[in-house]
């Protein structure tokens, strides 16, 4: 993984905690994250407009005044109101358990990220604190070895071990935890992403269940699609015909 390229240098030459790894942890899980719980939000939101849509537009269709004339438009639009009735039913079941389960589950996903950022951050001021420390040695060890810059020099190690200790003590951590932490999100998540395959699965499975039915209730003539094209155009035909509709 390139983006563990700057963890890996030995000695803090130069700048090792590198920005590319907070953003990489910020954009490609704690913004994927966010962005997942707002989409899923909004699928939620659409799935459930667009089922009571459907409710509302056969609920007109049912109430359309023709249904006072025609008893086989009555049939086929209380099938079709039916059919959007039960279709609605099973939507709100695969939908409930997203804001219940996997929009918190999301939410407490990305409730880890600011202590994980701050566990970069003190990694981040103890790489300081060595580079600082060590320049400090370095600068006794490029003068003349007297005996008063060799007790600066001793008492400059001493102060910088425990220094390098803590820093690779903080090191070692993130080496060690932050690829377990970002290879552990398909575990995390794989099982709410199941769950919903699983909920559509039943979904779409029901409504196929749900419109052949429908398809035997109002295609009685059994009539092919294009034979219904010629007959619609048909009766369109017979409508232009009319002297009221005819063009000036």
């Amino acid at each position: 993984m390139s983006w563990l390229i700057p963890f890996k240098i030995g000695q803090p030459k130069k700048q090792i905690v590198s920005k590319t790894v907070s953003r990489l942890l910020e954009q490609m899980l704690e913004d994927q994250t966010k962005k997942l719980h707002k989409d899923m939000k909004k699928s939620t939101e659409a799935d459930l407009a667009m089922s009571k849509a459907a409710v509302k537009i056969s609920a007109d269709l049912l109430s359309n005044p023709l249904c006072d004339q025609d008893q086989a438009f009555v049939d086929s639009m209380t099938a079709l109101d039916t059919a959007m009735r039960r279709m609605d039913s099973f939507n709100q079941e695969k939908v409930r358990p997203i804001p219940v389960v996997c929009v918190p589950l999301y939410r407490r996903y990305s409730g880890v990220f600011p202590s994980l950022n701050m566990a970069v951050k003190r990694r981040e001021q103890a790489l300081q604190d060595y580079k600082r420390l060590q320049s400090k040695a370095e600068k006794y060890e490029e003068k003349d070895k007297t005996g008063p810059v060799m007790v600066k020099l001793h008492q400059a190690r001493e102060e910088l071990r425990p220094v390098r200790d803590d820093f690779e003590v903080k090191n070692k951590q993130l080496l060690d935890e932050m690829p377990k932490f970002y290879h552990s999100r398909i575990d995390y998540f794989q099982p709410s992403f199941e769950a919903l395959i699983r909920a559509q699965v039943v979904y779409y499975t029901e409504m196929y269940k749900i419109f052949s039915e429908l398809t035997d209730q109002i295609d009685q003539a059994g009539l092919t699609d294009e034979q219904r094209e010629r007959e619609t155009e048909a009766k369109l035909s017979e409508l232009r015909a009319l002297s009221i509709v005819a063009d000036d």
